[in-house]
């Protein structure tokens, strides 16, 4: 269990440094996976990974993403 915990970490982390990388800090600045230049790998994790009330990673109603400043 351990393992799989460090992996969503691991991912968290990669994706929500891509967003940081193009600019997405809020909703109003917000992009979608081919902006953010996600590989697939990447975009398959979002589902599991975005969204979540505890989540760094967000994501809006029109499925884009991006990491709140504070976090």
């Amino acid at each position: 269990m351990e393992e799989v915990s460090k992996t969503v970490s691991e991912m968290q982390q990669r994706i929500a440094s891509r967003l940081r990388a193009v600019g997405a800090n809020s909703r109003d600045n917000a992009v979608t996976v081919q902006e953010a230049d996600l590989d697939d790998s990447e975009q398959n994790w979002l589902g599991y990974i975005a969204g979540g009330l505890f989540s760094q990673i967000k994501k809006t109603r029109d499925r884009r993403y991006y990491v709140p400043a504070y976090c």
